[in-house]
């Protein structure tokens, strides 16, 4: 069967993920402050990307090898792990007075949006969660 298989836990999951903070949040927040309105519409379409390619290997079954592969799932926190403290220590180590440590383009914030959603363990989980109904699974007949 397709589809969403408790519609109930699946709305108050969404209501709850939305209300705690995230990477992808703050990357919405800071590249609004810096790029303006083309800064924050292009890391929407990097979040909404990030979401659509999540969802869409999640169908692939990959929600299900990560599932049953912790040291691959382990191995995507630390990816996202470094890529987040990259970002971070950059801003640390910017001199006063520089300019912005993010970049102006909006290509630069579309693609900084897409990889802290590609790699933010709290979306992998959601779609880990409420997706495998939609995973795609060989059917092994003994």
């Amino acid at each position: 069967m397709l589809g969403i298989t408790d519609y109930g836990a699946f709305v108050i999951a969404i209501i709850v993920f939305l209300a705690i903070p995230g990477p992808g949040n703050l990357a919405l927040i800071t590249s609004t402050s810096k790029g303006g309105i083309r800064g924050g519409l292009a890391a929407t379409c990097g979040v909404i990307l990030g979401d659509q390619v999540l969802l869409w290997l999640a169908v692939a079954g990959v929600a299900t090898l990560l599932t049953t592969s912790p040291s691959a799932f382990y191995a995507v926190q630390w990816l996202g792990a470094t890529y987040l403290a990259w970002l971070g220590g950059k801003m640390l180590f910017a001199k006063a007075g520089a300019g912005p440590v993010l970049h102006i383009k909006a290509h630069h914030y579309l693609r900084q949006a897409l990889l802290i959603t590609l790699l933010n363990p709290k979306a992998i989980v959601f779609y880990m969660a409420f997706s495998p109904c939609l995973s795609i699974r060989p059917i092994i007949r003994g």
